[in-house]
C-alpha cells in the first residue's frame, strides 16, 4: 500500500480494478479545503488516458511491474514474436501493445513490462530513437534547401516519414519513435 505522496510519473497503480501507470500528476492545496492530487492515468491495456482526482492521503495499491529486454523476431498471424536475451524464452504479444510497431524491425532491441504478479505482458516500448534505411523518395531538387519542405519517404519497415528534401534512397536516417517523425540523417 501506498499513498498520493508516492506518486512519480510511470509508477503503476491498481485502480477500479485494472492496471494503470501515472503519465502526469499535481499536487494542489487550495486556499480553503482539503489538499488533492490531479492525475492523468493511462489504462495499460487498452491505452486510454483518463484524468482522475485523489484526495491527499488516500492508499493505493502499487503495481508490481517489471522490464525486461527483448529482441524482435517476426511478426505472423499470432501477432509479433518477441525472445528474452538472456533466458531466449520467447514471448509474442498483440500490435496495441507496441508503441510504434510501423517502425519495428526483425533483430530490434525493445523493453517489455510485465506485470509481475500474473506474469502477462502489459506494453512494449520501442527506444527513443531507431535508425532506418529510405527505400523510395522522390527525388529532391538541387538548391530546394531554404525552406521546411519536407517530402513523403518509405522506410524498410514499411513506414512513411516526412523527410527533408535533400534526404535520398538508401540514406539511413534516425526516427523518433514517439512521434513518428524524421530526427536526423545519419553519417555513415
Amino acid at each position: 500500500m501506498a499513498t498520493t505522496a508516492d506518486f512519480r510519473n510511470g509508477l503503476c497503480i491498481e485502480f477500479n480494478g485494472e492496471l494503470y501507470s501515472i503519465v502526469e500528476f499535481q499536487h494542489v492545496k487550495p486556499g480553503k479545503g482539503a489538499a488533492f492530487v490531479r492525475t492523468k492515468l493511462k489504462n495499460l491495456k487498452t491505452g486510454k488516458v483518463v484524468p482522475n482526482t485523489f484526495n491527499a492521503g488516500v492508499k493505493i495499491d502499487v503495481a508490481r511491474v517489471e522490464r525486461r529486454q527483448y529482441q524482435f523476431l517476426y511478426k505472423d498471424e499470432s501477432g509479433y514474436h518477441f525472445m528474452h536475451n538472456e533466458t531466449f524464452e520467447q514471448t509474442f504479444i498483440n500490435e496495441e501493445m507496441i508503441s510504434a510497431p510501423d517502425l519495428l524491425k526483425e533483430g530490434q532491441e525493445v523493453e517489455i513490462s510485465f506485470h509481475a504478479d500474473t506474469e502477462t505482458p502489459l506494453t512494449c516500448d520501442l527506444p527513443p530513437f531507431v535508425e532506418l534505411e529510405i527505400v523510395y523518395t522522390e527525388p529532391g531538387v538541387r538548391g530546394d534547401t531554404a525552406t521546411n519542405a519536407m517530402k513523403p519517404a518509405t522506410l524498410e519497415t514499411g513506414a512513411i516519414v516526412n523527410v527533408p528534401l535533400f534526404i535520398d534512397v538508401g540514406e539511413r536516417i534516425k526516427v523518433d519513435t514517439r512521434t513518428n517523425t524524421y530526427s536526423e540523417r545519419v553519417k555513415s
